[in-house]
């Protein structure tokens, strides 16, 4: 059985009838999953509730009081906005820490079994710096589970690997000065939000950034996983995998130009068994609601065979 992490609430995080990081995003991966052949082989979690366990202190590793502090007044006074792309609604904070407590609980499940987990979540968060909140993210999930994966028995070393197609700045701001995680980000360029340089390594040489131009195939992805990708990740030898999934490089995607098919991402996904299987799957962008439903399905069958 593998764990989908998930919740109605994840949905009360409200970004306006024409914001493309929307509700329905998530309504249809969970139509897309329940119709799978092997829909039975998946199991539904819904999330640790935030008061029983530790979020607040997680979220301290990883952004400033201040920044945690003006995003749940902000929710509070009915909402607003972080920047010109980032809405807060009156939910958005609450449901931005039971999307971290989703996280977290997907590393649990990952460590316990020895097997993927996907979180199923909202609002996306690669894009989020320490302080600042941007580019439709608010909390910096997989940095923050990276950090407390690293409280846990026996885990010395974890990657995360972003496949969304616009480069996570704020996971990589985070991470680059730790030298127990390593951060790989494959990324259309140039695009949003123009980081994500081949130069930039890391303090540990612990990051990796493969740029892709506008246009690239799997014909284009492939050699990347294999040459650069696959390498890093080997020679880093992580005791956990964390994957970014973002699913906004498919060709039907209104925000990026990148030309991937569905099926490609279950490519991505038998690449990283091949390393591990402790692997956690959360969700990040992705805008096409047919092509984000069946790129999660590819995700995810690999890992039930």
């Amino acid at each position: 059985m593998l764990p989908i992490i998930y919740s109605d609430d994840f949905l009360l995080h409200e970004t306006g009838h024409f914001h493309p990081e929307k509700p329905a995003r998530l309504t249809a991966i969970k139509t897309a999953l329940k119709a799978a052949s092997w829909a039975d082989q998946l199991e539904w979690l819904s999330p640790t509730p935030v008061e029983q366990r530790p979020v607040m202190a997680a979220l301290a590793q990883v952004h400033s009081q201040r920044y945690i502090e003006g995003v749940r007044r902000l929710a509070e006074r009915g909402g607003g906005y972080l920047d010109a792309d980032t809405p807060i609604s009156l939910r958005t904070y609450d449901v931005a820490l039971l999307a971290v407590s989703a996280w977290l609980d997907g590393v649990d499940r990952v460590l316990e079994t020895a097997n993927p987990a996907f979180v199923l979540a909202r609002p996306p968060g690669h894009h989020a710096l320490s302080d600042v909140g941007m580019g439709f993210c608010i909390f910096s999930n997989a940095a923050i589970a990276a950090h407390y994966a690293l409280t846990q028995p026996g885990i010395d070393r974890v990657a995360i690997l972003d496949w969304d197609v616009h480069h996570g700045n704020g996971t990589q701001a985070i991470v680059e000065r730790h030298p127990q995680i390593a951060y790989c980000s494959l990324h259309e360029s140039p695009q949003y939000p123009g980081t994500g340089a081949a130069t930039e390594r890391g303090l540990y040489h612990n990051v990796l950034n493969v740029p892709m131009p506008a246009g690239s195939t799997m014909a284009d992805y492939a050699p990347a996983f294999e040459q650069q990708v696959i390498p890093f990740l080997t020679h880093f030898r992580p005791d956990l995998l964390i994957i970014s999934a973002g699913y906004d490089a498919t060709h039907a995607d209104p925000l990026a130009d990148i030309a991937l098919k569905p099926e490609d991402f279950g490519v991505f996904t038998r690449h990283c068994l091949t390393l591990t299987h402790h692997i956690l799957f959360g969700l990040e962008g992705g805008y096409d609601l047919d092509a984000i439903g069946r790129s999660v399905v590819a995700t995810i069958e690999p890992c039930l065979s």
